[in-house]
């Protein structure tokens, strides 16, 4: 199985492997997990850098998988103009959003619950009526220092596998591919945006971190919403 057969040190590959070579092992791992998950294997497409290149490295296994968006009421008009494009060319994606009604400002008050609300909710609810059994992320490594010990494949949820193939691909590596296969990106990026979100918790941050401009002045900041850290199923161990 797939979990049990992808078990390198992803920190020595990052060095070891050159942008070709990760495009490579990146679309290998794709077509592995489709090839055991068939329809199973949904991608989970942020609207980001990242999320833009799995969702073409996926296209290029098969032009039949499958993907999903998560919305809040809190995305810029930017991000929700690229995300009605996107899916006008791929009717595959399917939006998921939440509209419990929330306290004002939740996302300064207490951003955890904000983001267990909008944004794990709603991931919950695509999972499960997706069928989803693999889900592919864009989450990567280096980008910033709550997403060091991921592994390529893992289950934190007993029964639903989750794909990272691009988790040891540097961000310049990220671009470059966009660059040369011309992938379409959200235009925010050319605002000076290295990490989106939320409009009120996401601003232009300079520095290392990819992810210092998200949550800044709270206990969250340039940490998780909630997605890759929480069960996403309910069951019992």
């Amino acid at each position: 199985m797939l979990i049990q057969e992808v078990t390198e040190n992803v920190v020595e590959l990052v060095e070891k492997l050159n942008f070709a070579e990760k495009v490579e092992r990146s679309l290998e791992l794709i077509d592995r997990a489709y090839k055991e998950f068939g329809d199973g294997l949904v991608v989970a497409n942020s609207l980001g850098k990242d999320s833009s290149v799995i969702w073409d490295l996926a296209k290029r296994v098969s032009p039949d998988i499958r993907g999903f968006i998560v919305t809040t009421r809190f995305k810029p008009p930017e991000t929700k103009k690229f995300m009605a494009e996107e899916v006008a060319r791929f009717p595959e994606l399917q939006v998921f959003s939440n509209d419990q009604e929330i306290p004002d400002k939740l996302y300064e008050t207490d951003p955890d619950r904000c983001c267990e609300i909008l944004k794990v909710q709603p991931t919950r609810d695509a999972v499960k009526q997706m069928n989803v059994t693999c889900w592919i992320t864009g989450l990567r490594c280096t980008e910033g220092r709550t997403r060091t010990n991921y592994k390529e494949v893992e289950e934190l949820d007993k029964g639903l596998i989750k794909l990272n193939p691009i988790l040891i691909w540097y961000e310049r590596e990220v671009w470059q591919y966009l660059s040369l296969n011309k992938v379409p990106v959200n235009p925010l990026y050319a605002e000076g945006y290295r990490s989106l979100g939320c409009a009120p918790c996401t601003k232009i941050a300079q520095g290392a971190d990819e992810r210092a401009g998200r949550w800044i002045g709270t206990s969250k900041c340039g940490g998780e919403c909630g997605i890759h850290t929480k069960p996403l199923l309910d069951y019992q161990i």
